[in-house]
């Protein structure tokens, strides 16, 4: 997915699985897109670009108590 705030981009074609099972967790420099794109995964924001998928299911668009 790739996220811009007013033509400044954030988050550009990230890409991630997690298999059952799995732990994952973001590292990286400060300014890299670490807290939006769980902000992209919670609903908090939704991406400018692509779609984020649940078993199978896009959850775009839903309020993040419904997530």
């Amino acid at each position: 997915m790739t996220h811009y705030f007013s033509g400044l981009r954030a988050v550009y074609n990230y890409n991630l699985e997690i298999e059952p099972g799995e732990v994952r967790g973001p590292i990286g420099p400060n300014r890299a897109g670490k807290t939006t794109i769980l902000n992209l995964i919670t609903g908090v924001y939704s991406p400018t670009e692509g779609e984020i998928y649940l078993e199978g299911v896009i959850f775009i668009g839903l309020r993040p108590h419904e997530i």
